[in-house]
């Protein structure tokens, strides 16, 4: 994500503490003075935070009082450039504090956060109603036919224009204090639901007490329990929690099977247990407030409002796709439940197959089917190494190389630093991996930046993720699952990372959500190719080369599950459309609401959307009405593939054209325009189809 499996996250909140900070001390008020510009996490302390905070507001509101001073004609430089130059000390600032709030948070921050939500969504309103600037950013998008103009500056002239007429430019001064007031409570709403999250699936721990219960169960995942049992001060019992890193090995392997209902039940009810975490009420109150912020715009709901910005535009467009891909993954998914269920039979206790079955059920199907079990591939899977071959890929992509750089501070022990060069040796920008769960990261994968390219300026992007960790002497080693969110996270890192383009507004992911998925999801495809797995899959005892046959045996089993995948992920798509479609939501209770929404389209009672709507904490950030984008970038990238399967998975002239068209153009250019210059025609469905076996 972007959030991820990416994350864009937080973007536009913000938060405070006291302001005792000596302002000479306070690394945020210029430049850093490091290696490379990276955050000095050495120096960087909570009380900076808000002095920063606030010192760039007003920095801002003098850049901008300038814009609207200056008694020349508007131009794009002084008025479009100068906006997108106005607020140095609050991008470094908030760049570095909500990258620490997504993956190092405690209640000083926390507190923070919801300081700054309000703070920063009246100082962003100040900036997109105000007259005088939208008349000067208006002045000269009307004149910019006769600006001779390249393509990057009228994005960027079109993207700024459009980002005041959508934040309410147009609108009257009332519909303006509405707005705004709006703004407000959904910033402080999104704060309150994703703090729920955190919280609660920092409390929920299911412990084991007696060894027997624990059959099925890997050594090396009983042995992770323990250790974790005993940090918490609990030594000889087994503790489990909600992270994915110790829930689906659970579910996957746990012959128990009510140890297995304990965890999924406790996964799929989280947000909606009646009690302080509970964010019903929140995503209630988001989604009306979207509503009413869409009518207030002129559309009929929130969906139509911000797919209008997106490669879709309107949400028929959205569902009519999503309903297509309905009709093939669900009669697939009926299939696998079907192959469980005689599975369960054989058996003979006369057990039906329920959601908290399926991981299990389907490992040994696997095993049965393929011959292949997730512990005989995890050996080959060292994070280290797998990390590294996505790297190589890169390189042999690409001609870039990536090293380990000493000097740099981080926010975390586990955070390792990378530079990034390209070809020629000349610097490319510099890259932190943060890899390992804990109690202050949120869950899930994502990709961000605590500096975004610009022009001659160089990205500082970072991936975030919540892998196995190492357990005594054996390191982390990663299930194929993580092996694909690894190279994933990196597709988009290689997106803000090789991004060209002369101005931050439109560098880099700053891209239409739907269109956000393609590099990382297409980085995936190499993960799994048999010569790429020859380059890093190597056994972390024996240095052994993963040998084909099981080579084999991971290509054969590639459309395996592939139903439950995509019936789960579309699910969610259809949810979040369905919420932000709504036209009134008076009498909504998001529970019940849900289940006949999931009723009506047939979802079978094992399987529940990837996300419930208490849990979605995609659609409380940047990808509300965008959850689709996975699934609509799934197949940008498997038509985009095709161009390298058709070619060599390693051919230059095509790797030189996805650089150059997908990853360097960043918004410059509209994305399906972007995408033809690099396929040479618009996408088709059929190679996504055959890839998850539907056709």
């Amino acid at each position: 994500m972007h959030f991820t499996k990416t994350l864009t996250f937080l973007a536009g909140c913000c938060m405070v503490l006291s302001c005792g900070s000596n302002v000479e001390d306070n690394p945020f008020l210029s430049e850093f003075q490091t290696k490379f510009g990276a955050p000095p996490f050495d120096k960087i302390k909570v009380e900076h935070y808000k002095p920063a905070i606030l010192a760039g507001i007003e920095e801002q509101n003098r850049n901008i009082q300038v814009i609207i001073d200056n008694k020349e004609p508007a131009t794009f430089e002084n008025t479009i450039v100068a906006l997108d130059n106005s607020s140095p000390i609050l991008d470094r600032t908030t760049s570095v504090f909500y990258g620490l709030l997504g993956a190092e948070t405690n209640e000083q921050l926390d507190n923070l956060a919801a300081e700054f939500a309000p703070m920063l969504s009246e100082h962003g309103d100040n900036i997109t109603l105000n007259p005088a600037l939208f008349a000067k950013v208006k002045e000269v998008y009307d004149n910019k036919a006769n600006l001779n103009l390249t393509r990057e500056q009228e994005r960027l002239l079109n993207e700024t224009y459009n980002s005041f007429v959508r934040s309410g430019a147009n609108l009257s001064a009332d519909e303006q204090k509405r707005m705004r007031e709006i703004n407000m409570e959904l910033s402080t709403l999104a704060l309150k639901f994703d703090k729920n999250l955190l919280d609660e699936t920092n409390e929920v721990k299911i412990w084991v007490d007696n060894k027997d219960e624990l059959s099925g169960l890997p050594e090396w995942f009983c042995q992770s329990a323990a250790e974790e049992a005993k940090a918490a001060g609990q030594e000889g019992k087994w503790l489990f929690t909600m992270h994915n890193a110790s829930r689906l090995p659970l579910l996957q392997y746990a012959d128990n099977r009510a140890l297995r209902e304990k965890m999924y039940k406790a996964y799929i009810s989280k947000g909606n247990n009646g009690d302080k975490y509970d964010n019903k009420q929140i995503i209630k109150d988001i989604v009306t407030l979207r509503l009413e912020k869409a009518k207030i715009m002129g559309y009929d709901n929130f969906a139509d409002f911000t797919l209008a910005d997106n490669m879709a535009k309107d949400s028929k467009t959205v569902m009519d796709f999503l309903n297509n891909l309905w009709s093939y993954s669900l009669p697939k998914a009926k299939e696998e439940a079907a192959e469980l269920q005689k599975m369960m039979d054989k058996e003979g206790k006369g057990e039906k197959l329920e959601g908290w079955d399926w991981w299990y059920y389907t490992e040994k199907l696997r095993k049965e089917k393929y011959n292949l079990d997730e512990e005989e591939i995890k050996p080959y899977f060292k994070l280290e190494n797998v990390r590294d071959g996505a790297f190589a890929v890169a390189n042999k992509l690409y001609g870039i190389t990536i090293t380990p750089v000493e000097g740099i501070p981080v926010y975390h022990p586990d955070v390792k630093t990378f530079e990034v060069k390209d070809a020629d040796g000349s610097h490319i920008g510099l890259f932190y991996v943060d890899y390992f769960p804990r109690a202050g990261k949120s869950s899930g994968a994502w990709m961000s930046e605590f500096r975004t390219q610009c022009g001659e300026i160089r990205p500082i992007v970072y991936n975030v993720a919540n892998f196995t960790k190492p357990v005594g002497d054996t390191p982390s080693l990663l299930t194929l699952d993580e092996v694909e969110t690894l190279f994933h996270e990196f597709g988009h890192g290689l997106h803000g990372l090789l991004s060209k383009c002369n101005y931050k507004g439109v560098a880099g992911t700053n891209v239409a959500r739907d269109f956000v998925e393609l590099p990382s999801q297409i980085n995936e495809h190499w993960a799994t190719e048999p010569e790429v797995l020859k380059m890093y899959a190597r056994h972390y005892k024996t240095g052994e080369v993963i040998p084909d046959e099981l080579i084999e045996k991971i290509r054969k089993q590639k459309t395996f599950n592939q139903g439950f995948m995509t019936t789960e992920l579309l699910a969610a798509a259809i949810l979040d459309m369905n919420l932000h479609t709504l036209t009134s939501t008076e009498g909504l209770d998001v529970v019940a609401y849900e289940k006949e929404a999931m009723d009506k389209l047939g979802l079978i009672s094992a399987i529940a959307p990837r996300y419930r709507t208490t849990y979605f904490g995609h659609i409380t950030g940047g990808y509300a009405a965008g959850y689709y984008s996975y699934l609509w970038a799934n197949v940008l990238d498997n038509d985009a593939f095709e161009a390298f399967e058709e070619n060599g998975i390693f051919d230059q002239k095509t790797a030189n054209l996805f650089r150059t068209n997908i990853l360097e153009k960043g918004n410059s250019e509209d994305p399906m325009v972007l995408y033809k210059n690099f396929r040479g025609a618009e996408p088709k469905l059929d190679a996504m189809l055959r890839n998850r076996g539907m056709k």
